[in-house]
């Protein structure tokens, strides 16, 4: 017999989804969330909302934390900084050192 470890759940919309862990993020949500262009359109879900929570929502915004700091954003992994060191030089800027 399998049993599934993950709860149902169903968000305010009306999606159902299941979730193992204490995360209230609907996915079928979260996609229709995401941008369909710019910077924030290359990230992972959690990663856009990380930023999104810090307030940076341009690459201007981007610009004026360090990697440092960007990594500390609950949500933010490494893989991330890559995509985002690519959208800043190629809008003529970069990380703050």
């Amino acid at each position: 017999m399998n049993i599934r470890k993950e709860n149902l759940r169903i968000c305010h919309k009306g999606h159902k989804y299941y979730k193992s862990s204490n995360c209230p993020t609907c996915p079928t949500c979260e996609q229709e969330r995401k941008p369909k262009e710019g910077f924030l359109s290359m990230l992972s879900a959690p990663a856009r909302r990380a930023l999104e929570s810090n307030g940076i929502a341009s690459l201007q915004q981007l610009s004026t934390f360090s990697e440092k700091e960007i990594l500390q954003f609950h949500g933010m992994g490494p893989a991330s900084l890559p995509k985002l060191r690519t959208a800043l030089q190629a809008n003529g800027l970069d990380f703050k050192n």
